[in-house]
């Protein structure tokens, strides 16, 4: 590279839910958030609580890329961060340092932000435990990073194989993290009412004694199930 990148690329003012949207899917389990996404939406499954007591947030995504062994990025997103916000960290999944500590996730604390979700390491895990402010990660390493750059704060991001941009929805419980797009954030809502009533359903029939599932007894009775003594 000939010239010196930015340190810090930064998007302003991205999109952002309302308190409604954000107060609709506040508390829902990350399994309905995905059911009315078509199954879909999770990050992977090694992204998980440091604290499994302390994991269940909703929020909107700040977004920064930080890279490997660097957190100037995570840093420079503090600024951005407000309440109801969640701090969302990409390292390329690098393992080897932690992008935070216990300062930082506090400093988040302190600015209103209600998680923090890397696919990256942390570090410091009794002063983690003692902030309380959900911290979801890939890995816990001493190994500390640079703050040089370069990153982006608000821009989109790849994580646990998910695209997460600025201003969509979070939603983290001890399942995991569920990023629902801003775009889609009504149409998730809307889909949560039937999803609600289909698990109640379901809870009652299996409380009830329901043992096999009336579509895998249709199964057997279609003549499409062949049996081998």
């Amino acid at each position: 590279m000939i010239d010196d990148p930015p340190l810090i690329r930064l998007k302003r003012n991205p999109p952002r839910p309302t308190d409604a949207q954000i107060e609709a899917l506040r508390g829902v389990p990350t399994g309905f958030v995905v059911d009315a996404m078509d199954g879909r939406g999770a990050l992977s499954f090694t992204i998980k609580p440091v604290d499994p007591d302390a994991s269940s947030f909703c929020g909107v995504a700040v977004t920064c890329h930080a890279g490997p062994a660097d957190n100037l990025a995570v840093l420079a997103a503090l600024p951005q961060v407000g309440p109801d916000d969640v701090i969302v960290a990409a390292t390329d999944a690098f393992l080897e340092t932690a992008v935070i500590g216990d300062l930082v996730l506090h400093m988040a604390k302190n600015r209103g932000a209600v998680a923090l979700v890397t696919d990256g390491a942390v570090r410091d895990t009794p002063g983690i435990l003692d902030v309380g402010l959900p911290c979801f990660c890939a890995a816990v390493t001493p190994n500390s990073p640079a703050k040089n750059g370069p990153g982006t704060v608000n821009m989109p991001i790849n994580l646990g194989g998910v695209q997460v941009n600025a201003g969509d929805l979070l939603i983290g419980d001890v399942d995991g993290v569920v990023v629902v797009p801003f775009g889609r954030i009504d149409a998730v809502i809307a889909r949560l009412v039937d999803i609600r009533a289909k698990e109640d359903e379901m809870m009652a029939a299996v409380a009830g004694g329901l043992g096999v599932p009336g579509h895998i007894e249709d199964l057997y009775a279609s003549g499409r199930v062949e049996s081998i003594d």
